[in-house]
């Protein structure tokens, strides 16, 4: 007698569980497909993603954030709310639904629920930046400074794109004086962000005026800040004709400045990167300058081609009306008397105010002398060392040892 196949001797009831689980094992691997591919598509296509997998709370979540766009309805409103209320019954951990209806319920004015919501948000992330600008919101709705700052160092703390956002807002506020001081508290301490929002206020700050007192404040509490700085501000604040205020600032950084003089005659106590009211050496086509300093002390050399001329070294002055004498020394100067050298004063407006001539250096042991005049009506000043063009064949060479302004009176009493 033939054995039956052991196929043929199962009970009905094993077929139907063994159906079952098959049916069973097919539906979950649909639905794992289904799930993964709608995570795939969750960004570009967050519709889509949600019709593929309406219990996942992420999605969910997500699809009521974009639900809060631009230009959005009051449907929209409607749908990001009750969609944001599902995701939380799906999973009460998700910070985008969270953060939906906190910021619904601050745009319905309830600040209240939106600040319950916002602590809620806290708990479960601190990383959640639309959250974080809720909580800054909320903060300056209720003029709590403080409040506002801390949250604005969580977010750059804890988000890329944070300073992108933040960086702009930030620096526009410092111009109340309450949000700078407590600022200034802030970034004594140092936090991981203080020297890029400090780079971006000096460079990109709305207000230099305001970029200048926050840093002046800092230098004063010892605070670190890129070396270029006081450079760029000085600069900002002259192109704004802030000349005052551009010297204050100067002061506060470079102690011991005095308006009625210029600085670094002999070329030895230059900052690393160099403002206006300081000596910078000037390039142009066929001008080669440098400014040399060693243990020993400093000297500014220049070479000009032949049949070129040009300014050559510079630095602004805020010498206040009256009589000054520029004075100083030279060396390697030879040139015919059309084409020496030659110091110009001039207002900020290009206005000439008085010239001094830099001799042959063979002369007077390379000393040079003159008189200088400012007006009342020329604040801010640059002093420029200026070469004429010559048909010399090595053209214009020579350095500067020495030189500087100061008060007639000073001057006739040394």
């Amino acid at each position: 007698m033939a054995h039956a196949s052991p196929l043929t001797r199962r009970k009905p009831a094993e077929w139907v569980a063994r159906g079952v689980l098959a049916i069973g094992a097919a539906w979950l691997g649909f639905h794992a497909v289904t799930h993964s591919l709608a995570y795939v598509v969750r960004v570009r296509a967050t519709e889509q993603a949600h019709a593929m997998a309406p219990g996942n709370a992420r999605i969910t979540a997500l699809l009521a954030v974009r639900m809060l766009r631009p230009g959005a309805k009051p449907e929209d409103f409607a749908r990001a709310k009750g969609l944001a209320r599902t995701a939380l019954r799906q999973d009460a951990s998700v910070v985008d639904a969270v953060a939906t209806l906190a910021l619904l319920a601050q745009g319905r004015q309830d600040h209240a629920q939106a600040q319950r919501l916002f602590a809620y948000s806290n708990r479960l992330s601190r990383r959640d930046l639309r959250s974080r600008l809720g909580m800054i919101e909320e903060s300056v709705a209720r003029n709590d400074v403080p409040g506002a700052l801390r949250n604005y160092d969580i977010a750059l703390r804890t988000s890329r794109l944070s300073s992108e956002i933040l960086f702009p807002v930030l620096s526009s506020a410092i111009t109340d004086t309450m949000v700078r001081r407590h600022l200034i508290d802030m970034l004594a301490k140092q936090p991981p962000w203080a020297g890029a929002f400090i780079s971006h206020v000096t460079m990109h700050g709305s207000d230099a005026l305001a970029a200048a007192a926050l840093l002046r404040a800092l230098h004063r509490q010892r605070v670190g800040t890129p070396p270029d700085a006081p450079a760029i501000i000085i600069d900002r604040l002259l192109a704004q004709n802030e000349g005052q205020a551009a010297w204050a600032f100067y002061a506060t950084v470079v102690q011991g400045t005095e308006p009625r003089r210029s600085r670094d005659p002999s070329f030895d106590k230059g900052p690393e990167v160099a403002s206006a009211f300081d000596w910078r050496a000037l390039q142009g086509s066929g001008i080669s300058t440098t400014l040399q300093r060693d243990a020993d002390g400093g000297i500014f050399d220049f070479s000009v081609v032949t049949s070129v001329g040009g300014p050559l070294l510079r630095q602004t002055q805020v010498l206040p009306p009256g009589d000054y004498i520029l004075e100083g020394r030279s060396a390697g100067i030879d040139q015919a008397d059309g084409s020496l050298p030659y110091w110009s004063l001039t207002c900020l407006s290009g206005r000439e105010i008085g010239r001094v001539a830099v001799p042959n250096s063979d002369q007077n042991d390379g000393g040079f002398a003159g008189k200088l005049t400012v007006p009342a009506d020329c604040p801010v000043q640059q002093l420029t060392l200026v070469a004429r063009a010559s048909d010399k064949v090595g053209g214009v060479t020579g350095q500067i040892h020495q030189t500087a302004i100061r008060p007639v009176q000073q001057a006739e009493a040394k």
